[in-house]
């Protein structure tokens, strides 16, 4: 059995009331007195609960989340997250504020990071844009004590404390699994739409997809990836664009968002047969998924990406290590029969 503040004030000879004031190293107690109690913590084995003891003290954990504006569905969904959990900030003893900064922008989600001060925050949740300007933001604020975690795009490389997201390299190969059993062997052209190869998901899916679909799935060439920044008219004018001069390609892949303008896409070529993997699951994909214009989609719950964020942030302000089990976030592959 675990021994209990009870135990320690026994062991030392003195009231609850001191035992606390000395775990919780507040003053009026004497140096003599300290010692006993601390002398019975090391031979009584006690493991103090932080949780328990923030807990009882009513301890609120200052969160900032720093998330991309724009008009990407998946974005929106997670920001709508993020404020759901801020309606739960009573019961969950937050008090989380959102900022929001350009998609693709590095600089601003940059100047952003400087100007928190690390003394009134106990974490930084955001999502990454891999530069070197992002990095140093984020080595600024975990210099002075305060913990980043990551969500949806990684920060690799750099002294964020955790990663809130998908295995993307496993995406990207699944996408490539599946598109290759789709085209049953045909021979042709695979076009990849991506957001922006700065996001380290982005790239990480893109070199999950070509590393499989070129080992496993040969007959199959792949395209280098078009950039189109998750923006809906540019994604519909690139694949337009590709779908028109290349009758060989035969499978689209858009690893990044923008799937409105890649609906549209299709839906001028229906007559092409065209196998079609996309991510994230929102109201646009969902209906294209029902439509037949897409195949699959591969969707990551960003409700626990949020979640996940707010209690490593919790833990780590804490000193303690998250549950890594429970943190992880699973790869879901949606097919218009299994759509929840």
């Amino acid at each position: 059995m675990r021994p209990t503040v009870h135990d320690i004030a026994a062991a030392a000879g003195v009231s609850l009331a001191t035992v606390d004031r000395v775990l919780n190293g507040r003053p009026g107690v004497r140096r003599q007195t300290v010692e006993k109690v601390e002398g019975a913590v090391l031979r009584l084995g006690y493991v103090r609960d932080v949780t328990a003891a923030n807990l009882a003290r009513r301890r609120v954990y200052p969160l900032i989340f720093v998330v991309p504006g724009g008009p990407n569905s998946f974005m929106r969904n997670l920001e709508t997250e993020i404020r759901a959990a801020a309606e739960r900030s009573s019961a969950e003893r937050t008090a989380i504020t959102i900022e929001t900064v350009p998609a693709f922008d590095p600089g601003a989600l940059a100047r952003v990071l400087e100007a928190i001060d690390p003394a009134s925050v106990a974490g930084v949740g955001l999502v990454a844009t891999d530069t070197a300007e992002v990095r140093e933001a984020v080595a600024r604020l975990t210099d002075a004590g305060v913990h980043v975690a990551t969500l949806v795009s990684d920060l690799p490389g750099s002294s964020r404390t955790h990663f809130c997201g998908i295995d993307n390299l496993a995406a990207g190969r699944t996408a490539a699994g599946l598109i290759g059993r789709f085209c049953h062997r045909r021979h042709g052209k695979v076009l990849m739409v991506a957001g922006s190869m700065k996001l380290s998901d982005h790239m990480d899916r893109a070199a999950g997809f070509t590393e499989l679909l070129r080992a496993e799935f040969p007959d199959l060439e792949i395209l280098d990836p078009v950039e189109a920044n998750d923006d809906a008219e540019r994604v519909k004018q690139v694949v337009m664009d590709a779908l028109e001069a290349d009758p060989e390609i035969v499978a689209v892949y858009n690893l990044g968002a923008g799937n409105r303008g890649l609906i549209k896409a299709l839906s001028a070529h229906r007559q092409r047969a065209l196998s079609v993997v996309a991510h994230e699951v929102t109201a646009h994909s969902r209906q294209a998924l029902a439509d037949g214009l897409f195949d699959a989609v591969i969707n990551q719950d960003c409700g626990h990406e949020v979640r996940s964020a707010i209690r490593v942030l919790k833990a780590r302000a804490d000193g303690l290590d998250p549950l890594s089990a429970q943190e992880r976030i699973r790869i879901d592959i949606f097919l218009k029969d299994n759509l929840p």
